[in-house]
């Protein structure tokens, strides 16, 4: 397989492997344990099938897009002949790459694709071949059922979404047979990559209780004061729905005003205090603010009668009234930061009609006011999907892991198939 295929092969250190394995097996027996529990606890399944699960409409959409294709076979047609002609411009390239000929690619990956940055994918002919066969196929499949007619806007939008899925999980970088840089690492390493790729895999299992939740990120490497929270602060003031905040000064004075950062209660306000040389809260607090950050709970069930006027109540408008009587100003600036920034504006409509104009300024990052055209998370809340967000909110909070997995679906080949490549076929 070209360079790939050229690498000595070498040989693992038998103790690391030992180690490896040893980790697998602990981790395979958590899995089985985990899963034995549940069974005991949920009871064995009435029948040999398992419950099918479709709450995002995937199934009825697709259904819809082809019937309306099947009424439409002009359409299929073309976007055949498009494909075949594709494909017979692509055989024709790749033999007169084969004979030393210089000739156009059919298709190239978007500027921005990083899937295909490997040199093999362009000067091996046979991992050109596969990268250009993948490209005209995924091409030819989105243009086939995005256009479709007939379809509403809603299923229109789940056809093109999961299309776009579907395509990006068949990417041949996702698999070790088409990838050239996992094979190369797998025999420079002796085989001992795929052995820290299933070690990955069973981890994330393991850390999903028997789901697989994919690492991102290196839980060890954070340290608190250093790369996470790393400026001086205290708490001032605390109630069931958040924690006050509040930095200490860096400068011989102060500015006369306040400010107030709300962060979304989706993450955590560290996110604006990661590293001093990009941290928001110490630039702020050296300009000679006074800063006073949100820090949100964790819901647990316990809050399944809370709500947005809650948020609203206990959150923005009590943060008000703790910074007056920390500092004795009535009056203060904002910044509202994601769904912080929603929670800010829906807090100053209110304190508006209470005549409460104690919010001088507000400043929003990366907020949205209006709904109505949410973009892709459309197809994440339908009625369809409402109603089952609800069933799931009656324990009284969501879970943390369902709204990222939507968050990363939006941006897949970034969010998830990356990490899967690195963490699973690199090892």
């Amino acid at each position: 397989m070209g360079q790939a295929a050229n690498l000595p092969i070498s040989t693992p250190d038998p103790a690391e492997v030992a180690g490896v394995l040893n980790e697998i097996a602990a981790a395979g027996k958590s899995i089985l344990a985990h899963k034995l529990k549940n069974t005991m606890n949920n009871g064995a399944l009435g029948s040999s099938e398992l419950p099918v699960n479709d709450d995002l409409g995937i199934a009825p959409a697709f259904a819809n897009a082809k019937l309306n294709l099947l009424l439409d076979p002009f359409h299929l047609a073309e976007q055949q002949i498009k494909y075949m002609q594709d494909a017979s411009r692509l055989w024709q390239s790749t033999w007169m790459g084969l004979w030393g000929l210089k000739s156009d690619p059919v298709i190239e990956p978007d500027r921005g694709d990083h899937r295909f940055k490997d040199e093999l994918w362009e000067d091996h002919p046979m991992y050109d071949f596969i990268k250009q066969s993948y490209l005209i196929t995924a091409r030819c499949l989105y243009s086939t059922l995005t256009g479709v007619k007939g379809l509403d806007d809603q299923k229109q939008a789940k056809v093109d979404f999961f299309t776009r899925q579907f395509i990006d999980a068949l990417a041949p970088t996702n698999f070790l047979i088409t990838n050239p840089a996992a094979q190369r690492e797998f025999i420079g390493s002796g085989g001992l990559s795929v052995l820290k790729g299933l070690r990955n895999l069973l981890k994330d299992i393991e850390k999903g209780n028997g789901q697989l939740k994919i690492s991102m990120t290196d839980q060890d490497a954070f340290e608190l004061g250093k790369n996470v929270a790393v400026t001086p602060g205290k708490v001032v003031y605390q109630n069931d729905m958040m924690q006050l905040l509040q930095y200490n000064p860096s400068t011989e004075q102060v500015l006369k005003r306040p400010l107030l950062i709300v962060p979304p209660w989706i993450n955590k306000f560290y996110i604006l205090d990661l590293r001093e040389k990009n941290s928001l809260i110490k630039w702020a607090v050296d300009q000679g603010h006074t800063v006073f950050v949100v820090s949100w709970v964790n819901p647990d069930e316990t809050y399944a009668e809370k709500g947005f006027d809650d948020y609203v109540l206990d959150g923005i408008v009590a943060a008000t009234d703790a910074i007056e009587q920390a500092t004795g100003e009535k009056e203060i600036n904002a910044i509202g930061y994601c769904l912080g920034g929603t929670l800010l504006a829906t807090t100053l409509a209110y304190m508006a009609s209470k005549r409460d104009s104690r919010i001088k300024s507000a400043t929003f990052f990366a907020t949205m006011m209006d709904f109505a055209c949410p973009g892709e998370l459309g197809i994440f809340i339908d009625e369809e999907q409402l109603a089952s967000l609800e069933k799931r909110l009656e324990r009284g909070y969501l879970d943390g892991s369902e709204m990222a997995s939507t968050f990363n679906m939006l941006r897949a080949n970034d969010l998830i198939w990356s990490f899967v490549v690195n963490n699973y076929l690199l090892g």
